[in-house]
């Protein structure tokens, strides 16, 4: 049912739908307050200690990393590469973030100071995806290309 509006003049109308309103960076959960969730018996990460915030340095490295990724989504989105794949440590199995996913458990990670729980992606492309060192490396031989005999290039008579 549609949220009602109470006019100006007293008049009830159907609010009007606004474009991005409502949208979650995180995954809404299908389940919330149904007394019949398959979940409810598990253990709440949240109700675990408080991680200790993360450090100014920790938190810096977040923020570069999301600029970064800005930077890496712009320049190989456009060539078919879909996002990042990383090497999981806990389990030792490559993990395929798309751009948006990545990009969100970066912010929720600077927003709480924990990571999200996290599974493999199901049956991912590993061709669409590429490495943090390989987006890097990517964006630096652009940037190389684009500032090739300007005045940012080093003098070599030095």
């Amino acid at each position: 049912m549609a949220a009602q509006v109470t006019g100006s003049r007293g008049r009830t109308r159907p609010r009007r739908w606004v474009y991005g309103e409502g949208v979650h960076d995180e995954p809404i959960d299908p389940f919330n307050g149904d007394p019949a969730d398959p979940a409810a018996g598990l253990h709440d990460p949240g109700d675990d200690a408080p991680l200790d915030p993360l450090t100014d340095v920790e938190r810096q490295d977040v923020l570069e990393d999301l600029a970064d990724l800005e930077i890496y989504q712009a320049l190989l989105a456009p060539i078919g590469v879909r996002g990042l794949v990383i090497e999981c440590e806990d389990c030792r199995e490559p993990h395929y973030f798309d751009w948006d996913l990545l990009r969100g458990n970066l912010r929720h990670l600077l927003s709480s100071g924990r990571p999200r729980v996290h599974e493999p992606a199901y049956d991912p492309d590993p061709d669409h995806y590429v490495t943090w060192d390989y987006a890097r490396g990517y964006a630096d031989g652009v940037h190389d290309t684009l500032t090739e005999g300007t005045d940012e290039e080093p003098d070599a008579e030095r």
